[in-house]
């Protein structure tokens, strides 16, 4: 069974940081790729950032609401993929999630930050843009 944990996720001010952390087991670091997404009240889930796989030939995407101010990178001493956030704004405010799908080298890119490509989720952690 796949597991995933969030953490890290707070109340922010505009412009200001943050860094979420997604700890998991050794086999699903090793052998899955991992993203973060994010939802609004309301709104539906949207994929932020993913990396194809944690090793030295992993790739990183980003969408582009976020490009410029968010990198994800992955620690592999502690099984944990990180999302920093930086000069965050009032709508990078959501509950947001870590999620672990296929590992797949030749997917085609555009389906990388879709929801339906992760089949394994954590529970979710609140972040809040606000002054």
């Amino acid at each position: 069974e796949v597991q995933l944990v969030e953490s890290g996720g707070g109340l922010v001010q505009p412009g200001g940081s943050l860094r979420l952390s997604c700890t998991t087991s050794r086999s699903t670091f090793d052998n899955y790729a991992i993203a973060w997404f994010r939802q609004a009240p309301g709104k539906e889930r949207e994929g932020v950032s993913c990396l194809s796989n944690t090793g030295w030939d992993g790739s990183t995407f980003y969408a582009d609401s976020v490009k410029g101010r968010f990198t994800i990178a992955s620690d592999n001493a502690k099984n944990t993929v990180y999302l920093e956030m930086n000069n965050v704004k009032p709508e990078d405010t959501g509950v947001y999630y870590c999620a672990a799908g296929a590992r797949d080298d030749h997917k085609k890119d555009s389906r990388r930050l879709l929801p339906e490509e992760y089949g394994s989720w954590g529970q979710g952690t609140q972040v809040t843009v606000s002054s």
